[in-house]
């Protein structure tokens, strides 16, 4: 009885610890994803800045 109890505690221990580490992940991939998207704003606002100055000179 005890080790039927312990093994199904073990599994929802596994299940529970796979959830976290999923969700850590595509936490991680959702920030990654912000940060690459504010770079590109960047970017592309340096870039248009850079072509409005050089053809105002």
């Amino acid at each position: 009885m005890g080790k039927t109890i312990l093994t199904i505690l073990g599994v929802v221990l596994a299940v529970w610890l796979v959830m976290t580490v999923i969700g850590a992940i595509l936490s991680m991939l959702k920030f990654f994803f912000f940060i690459g998207f504010v770079a590109v704003l960047v970017v592309l606002a340096v870039t248009a800045v850079s072509k409005l100055s050089k053809s105002n000179s």
